[in-house]
């Protein structure tokens, strides 16, 4: 590798580990996913790619409307469970872009309809996703960030999923009781 390629590389992975030191952690279990990010990121130089087989870096997005009383949640054919948006880096290493390209291609909402409410991570969490045909079983290291939508944009169901909806927050723990999702959830019903 060349020393401008190996440069390249470190910067790229720089902009995710600044996002990482200054993200600050409400719980214990988050401060621990954190650490174990920070190592995943500076000790895997192609940690956004997803032929990486122990795991790789990912985006997603609590996508939330102006008022703050509903989320956007699809459900996952493959996973067959309420997620928020999201999807593999694939290269990117600017965690916010592929949050923002995986919303608008999960849910046909157009970009001007959807926008960052802020630049700074909103949640972490590393999870495990099961073996498949092709591929073994490996971690997502996800990274989070607090979008906006107009929930009043047209919606357009992807391939990736079987429903597509605008949730009331008080009924998401009906569709998704997991940690992850209740921690995104108390994190918007706080800040309201």
């Amino acid at each position: 590798m060349t020393p401008f390629f190996w440069y390249i590389r470190i910067m790229q992975r720089q902009y995710l580990l600044n996002l990482l030191e200054n993200y600050a952690t409400n719980d214990a279990h988050e401060q621990e996913m954190q650490a174990r990010m920070k190592i995943f990121v500076q000790t895997h130089e192609d940690c956004f790619e997803r032929k990486l087989a122990i795991g790789h870096i990912t985006g997603s997005a609590w996508v939330v409307n102006p008022t703050r009383t509903h989320v956007l949640m699809l459900h996952h054919r493959k996973l067959d469970c309420w997620l928020q948006p999201g999807g593999h880096s694939d290269g990117d290493p600017n965690t916010l872009q592929v949050a923002l390209r995986e919303t608008q291609e999960e849910s046909g909402i157009e970009s001007k309809y959807i926008q960052p409410v802020s630049e700074s991570i909103f949640d972490i969490d590393i999870h495990t996703i099961p073996a498949r045909k092709n591929e073994p079983q490996h971690e997502h290291f996800d990274v989070r960030f607090l979008l906006e939508a107009d929930d009043n944009a047209p919606l357009n169901i992807s391939e990736e999923s079987n429903e597509l909806a605008w949730i009331p927050l008080h009924m998401v723990a009906d569709l998704n009781n997991e940690e992850s999702i209740m921690r995104m959830l108390n994190k918007t019903m706080t800040n309201k």
